[in-house]
């Protein structure tokens, strides 16, 4: 079972066919651990949601949109407080830049679930999560107590930098998580922020594996046993949004496929397991590209190119 930790939010997009900002806006359920774990169950790979969600109607779609994904809700707390709102705009090449609304809403009050279920082989966690307060302080607590269960902590920073009030203080905290972290997935753009001049540095931090994702050109992982690329999948792009995010649920469903959803094997794993990985990451954020909003692909629809295993 894969835990996974953040907000659940409305994305507010532009309807079809316009970039119109004065244009209608069409609600979208978002954010970016929501979408990984939505994307997860699609993937048919064990997963369960651990978030606050709001009451209110949109707060309610999302929750059945859990459940009709896979998800295991169990650990979702609820609370009167409204959703998360992001309000999407799209550049001309399919890009988002957003702007949000989060002044106490549900998803920051997260209160600590305690230690994790047996059952939890890994915990993947970023966003807006470890950002705004006082929620973050609870899910680095999450992050740190299961890292020392022994569960693999898998982390997208997913940097927003307008809702970092302290760019620096954000930069020592994240460097503070890397000896807990054993996957780090970052985008070239969040490593740049981040000030990452080469991925062996978060290595030697005590990460076990990086991957870094290039838009339309791919993705790299760098790795104890080297360093090795992918080209992105060829797709139309629609809009981008919840790319990278289907791209950390298809890293996490194809290494769950692999049997390595620990440290200790995640360090283990050969070049050719990790262009595998990559290459279903890649297929599987392409899809997402080629239709609007955070709709990532079920194992059936990748399976022709790249189909799951269980395992053993």
């Amino acid at each position: 079972m894969i835990v996974v930790g953040g907000e659940a939010l409305v994305d507010l997009v532009p309807s079809p066919g316009t970039r119109d900002p004065s244009g209608p806006l069409l609600p979208r359920w978002g954010g970016g651990p929501y979408n990984v774990a939505v994307a997860l169950g699609r993937l048919g790979v064990p997963a369960r949601f651990l978030s606050r969600m709001s009451t209110d109607p949109f707060g309610t779609a999302m929750l059945e949109r859990l459940h009709r994904s896979g998800v295991d809700t169990s650990l979702v707390q609820r609370g009167p407080e409204p959703s998360t709102l992001a309000v999407v705009g799209l550049e001309p090449s399919g890009s988002a830049r957003y702007g949000f609304y989060t002044n106490g809403t549900a998803d920051r009050l997260v209160q600590d679930p305690g230690p994790l279920p047996a059952d939890t082989q890994a915990v993947a966690l970023g966003t807006l999560s470890l950002v705004l307060e006082p929620g973050a302080s609870v899910y680095e607590a999450v992050l740190r107590r299961e890292s020392e269960a022994g569960r693999l902590i898998s982390l997208d920073p997913n940097i927003r930098p307008d809702l970092i009030a302290d760019p620096d203080a954000y930069r020592r905290r994240f460097r503070e998580w890397l000896p807990s972290v054993g996957l780090l997935k970052v985008s070239d753009e969040d490593a740049a922020w981040l000030g990452m001049t080469h991925p062996d540095e978060w290595l030697r931090a005590g990460v076990s594996a990086v991957v870094i994702t290039r838009g339309a050109d791919g993705l790299t992982a760098a790795t104890p046993a080297g360093r090795v690329e992918v080209p992105g999948a060829p797709t139309v792009v629609v809009d981008t949004i919840g790319a990278g995010d289907t791209a950390h649920a298809a890293l996490l469903a194809r290494l769950y496929a692999h049997g390595a959803l620990n440290r200790n094997r995640l360090a283990d794993l050969d070049l050719q397991a990790w262009r595998d990985v990559l290459s279903f990451a890649a297929l599987a954020a392409a899809r997402t590209c080629a239709r609007p909003g955070a709709e990532p692909p079920t194992a059936g629809e990748l399976s022709a190119s790249a189909p799951l295993k269980t395992p053993n």
